[in-house]
């Protein structure tokens, strides 16, 4: 490849990506939830379909808010009905987050559609091609996750800076 060639590979990347968050925006607005709600869901279901426990303080982590956020986000799709918190059988401190099947019933209506139409687009490649395509997504994937890790760690620069210095700390 070359770089003109790679250039319109990432653009037509972020092209997709600008339409899944218009795509994602209008579900969020036509059932009165916050983007930051829809891109919950999505983790809790990557979870399930992993294996993973989802727990609200992994739910923090994966949207990059804090645990009071995490408590009022989940508060308010726990009464829209779209999310259930359960007592960990192991640990009765902790709890296990999951989607109601309202939720998916809501979800699977409005995007079904898509993933019919992505499904039809796939049929037109062979086996080794949907392989390639795999490898490149899940690249790309972790290069954007790799991207936003680096981006979120403190530099000496960035880090806060204390305004009251303790006694026999360097000014």
């Amino acid at each position: 490849m070359n770089p003109d060639e790679d250039a319109q590979t990432v653009h037509r990347l972020r092209g997709l990506a600008v339409e899944l968050n218009l795509l994602g925006a209008e579900f969020a607005q036509l059932h009165g939830l916050h983007t930051t709600d829809l891109r919950a869901l999505i983790c809790i279901l990557d979870a399930d379909r992993a294996d993973l426990p989802a727990t609200p303080g992994w739910l923090g982590s994966q949207l990059g808010i804090n645990s009071a956020s995490v408590t009022a986000l989940l508060d308010r799709m726990e009464s829209a009905g779209l999310i259930r918190r359960d007592r960990d059988a192991d640990d009765r401190r902790r709890s296990l987050l999951a989607v109601t099947p309202r939720a998916v019933d809501l979800g699977q209506s409005f995007f079904g559609p898509l993933i019919n139409r992505t499904a039809a687009v796939l049929e037109g490649f062979d086996a080794t091609e949907r392989d390639t395509i795999s490898r490149f997504l899940d690249g790309v994937n972790r290069a954007v996750a790799g991207e936003r890790q680096t981006r979120s760690q403190p530099t000496d620069a960035s880090a806060p800076r204390s305004r009251t210095r303790r006694a026999g700390e360097p000014a």
